[in-house]
């Protein structure tokens, strides 16, 4: 049976839709500090880090990974000013979001971005019709682990508690729909590349 906590998300996520590209607004709901069970990419040592509450059956989060995330993770991860992390918030058809978050969660640590972008990339099929097999499978492979290995890890308690926690800290911090951001602990509403830039900007400089 899944936690309570997981099915209240699944009834309450829903994908928003993209911001403009003009001064990101930013709320002041505050989101819980990365630990070492997150998984990030980057500088662990950055001066920003930016948190992404996201869903692999989100389209909105599909075409930010797809569109924006290239070029933001050449201009900010890549150079050292941002650490990006990435949190769980399986939004519906369960049948194939949650699935593909254990499957990422059960990745390799360093191969958890490649298996992301694997199922970004692949949604779409999935939306059309295509098969989860067909879906899952190049994620498997980008992996780092075997497809017994996914299966068993998946099906662990602790896998099940880890996408909750993600949940739990969504929840707390009012992050209901998804694509959600936070820039140094504040929610940044403009998703765009240039709203990201302003807040990262701005966070580095201490407003």
């Amino acid at each position: 049976m899944r936690p309570p906590r997981l099915l209240l998300i699944l009834a309450l996520a829903t994908a928003a839709p993209l911001a403009s590209a003009s001064a990101p607004a930013v709320a002041t709901e505050q989101v819980a500090p990365v630990t070492a069970g997150d998984r990030s990419i980057g500088r662990a040592d950055a001066p920003v880090t930016v948190i992404e509450y996201g869903s692999f059956s989100c389209h909105v989060c599909a075409d930010w990974h797809e569109l924006v995330y290239p070029t933001f993770k050449a201009r900010f991860i890549d150079t050292g000013q941002v650490r990006f992390v990435f949190r769980n918030l399986p939004t519906p058809p369960e049948e194939m979001s949650l699935p593909a978050h254990a499957l990422a969660r059960c990745a390799a640590p360093a191969r958890f971005f490649d298996v992301a972008a694997s199922l970004m990339h692949g949604q779409a099929a999935v939306l059309r019709g295509g098969t989860l097999d067909a879906w899952y499978g190049p994620a498997i492979t980008a992996s780092g682990r075997t497809r017994a290995q996914i299966d068993a890890c998946a099906a662990t308690p602790a896998t099940r508690a880890a996408i909750n926690r993600d949940i739990d800290s969504a929840i707390a911090a009012d992050a209901i729909s998804t694509p959600a951001f936070f820039v140094n602990g504040r929610r940044v509403t403009d998703r765009s590349l240039g709203g990201l830039e302003v807040a990262i900007r701005a966070a580095a400089a201490g407003r």
